[in-house]
């Protein structure tokens, strides 16, 4: 489909403005820019049309399945953007007088409160913008802690072989060094590796748990034990909490601070370049190195307070606060029974899932799965040349979006599924039997996969010149 740009008529337009009454100002020249703007001239019903072709050709939750493995790509209820969007919350202004917004701040009192219960956490900042500015913050309160008690050897950081790429990444830009530790035959943290490589330099392990490949690590009380005896903090990274919200919890594990995607767990929608919210948790001794602007509330008034010693800010402002209005209207609507009820039937559908297809796939670790599974389609290559990759575009094909491809790095050919607890028995099975199609489909004609998708808008885009050669601009004549 073309572009606005090549859709614009020198001329056109879609406004009819009055004629201006009040004047006219006009900055100075060395404000002004010194070339024209190019923006498309477009009539109104062009624009509207481009737009709806757009939505056509995006697949979302509202068009059908999803299960895009550690993502938690769920429908959300429309009760929560409906309150988000309530005027009371949406026509404020962050720098306006504490009285007049005491609807707002007892919104984050609330939400604090709550996530601090699900979490086993004491207190709680919701300035960081999303998951990955969430496991900074969290680095930097291990980082203050070491520091104020001027522990300068502390320097590493421990991460597991199966742990998400932006674990690593946030260790490196906190200042720490990453040390990789593998994984033990059954997809959990290796306790040898684990007690080799903690010693006096060992700042802090990063893990979530389940892990990345879908599995609840049994040994996980005695992993926090090793990491705090050699002096360590443990890192809880709440992506995959869907998993476990209201049955156990990151604090009990022994973290000592963890990050939530509320944009993955507390009903907002997941990417689309929408606003995130990455709060970040903590028990009690490390609260006096959190952001500022903590909310407490005395004799019935909700003000701001900066902790002790704070690492000050971390974001303009107090975070995305309606991304919290959304998180705390589904954490009240599920209530205390809802919630756990959310992460059970997670559970439930992904095992369900991964037994339906077992048989046919190599599943990567044949056991009790949580939330996500992993498939190996390694052997499946050698036999018919069909990829992973070949069997996630032929997905779409059938009107429904591929599951995570070649992650976590540790499984060859890897597909990783996450069917979430908002999929119906009848979807996962309409699933289960596109995918034995599929199975099939390598077999008998895998030629016809090499080829996939047969009937989407876009085919096969040259993966490795689009990231040699990006087009990231519409380049003008004039």
């Amino acid at each position: 489909m073309k572009l606005l740009f090549e859709r614009s008529v020198k001329g056109r337009g879609s406004d009819i403005l009055p004629d201006i009454t009040t004047g006219t100002y006009k900055p100075e020249g060395k404000y002004l820019r010194q070339s024209r703007m190019h923006l498309p001239e477009i009539s109104e019903v062009d624009l509207g049309r481009h737009y709806t072709q757009l939505m056509k050709q995006t697949h979302g939750v509202n068009d059908g399945f999803y299960p895009l493995g550690s993502c938690t790509m769920k429908y959300n209820p429309r009760v929560d953007e409906e309150t988000a969007s309530l005027p009371s919350f949406t026509q404020i202004h962050p720098l306006q007088p504490l009285s007049t917004v005491q609807g707002c701040m007892e919104v984050l009192y609330k939400a604090e409160k709550l996530l601090c219960e699900i979490t086993g956490m004491d207190a709680m900042t919701f300035e960081p913008a999303a998951g990955a500015h969430g496991e900074y913050t969290g680095l930097l309160l291990i980082r203050k802690y070491h520091q104020d008690r001027n522990d300068s050897e502390r320097v590493n950081i421990i991460v597991p072989d199966s742990a998400h790429g932006t674990n690593p990444a946030s260790a490196a830009m906190a200042g720490f060094k990453v040390v990789n530790i593998p994984s033990n035959d059954r997809g959990g943290v290796d306790l040898d590796a684990l007690r080799a490589a903690v010693g006096k330099d060992t700042a802090g392990l990063m893990l979530t748990n389940p892990n990345t490949l879908g599995l609840f690590d049994p040994n996980i009380l005695e992993i926090t034990k090793i990491v705090h005896e050699a002096g360590g903090l443990c890192y809880y990274d709440g992506a995959n909490l869907n998993a476990i919200m209201g049955r156990v919890r990151p604090g009990d594990m022994g973290f000592d601070c963890v990050h939530l995607n509320l944009h993955k767990t507390f009903a907002t929608p997941h990417g689309g370049g929408g606003p995130g919210s990455g709060p970040v948790g903590c028990k009690d001794f490390l609260k006096k190195f959190l952001p500022c602007h903590m909310v407490e509330e005395r004799d019935e008034f909700y003000y701001f307070a900066d902790p002790e010693k704070s690492m000050g800010q971390v974001r303009s402002f107090y975070g995305n606060f309606l991304v919290v209005v959304k998180a705390l209207t589904y954490i009240l609507t599920l209530g205390k029974k809802g919630i756990p009820e959310a992460s059970g039937k997670a559970v439930l559908n992904a095992n369900y899932m991964m037994h339906q297809l077992k048989d046919h796939y190599h599943v990567a670790y044949d056991q009790i799965c949580m939330h996500e599974f992993v498939l190996g389609l390694d052997d499946l290559k050698k036999k018919t040349g069909v990829s992973a990759m070949d069997i996630a575009k032929g997905s779409l094909d059938y009107g429904i979006h591929p599951p995570t491809m070649y992650f976590p790095l540790i499984v060859h050919e890897a597909l990783m599924f996450e069917p979430a607890e908002t999929e119906s028995r009848e979807t996962i099975d309409e699933a289960v039997k596109i995918y034995l199609d599929l199975y099939e489909k390598a077999h008998s004609d895998p030629e016809y996969l090499h080829n996939a998708p047969h009937h989407c808008p876009i085919g096969r885009p040259d993966d490795v010149k689009a990231a040699r050669e990006p087009v990231l601009k519409y380049e003008f004549n004039d």
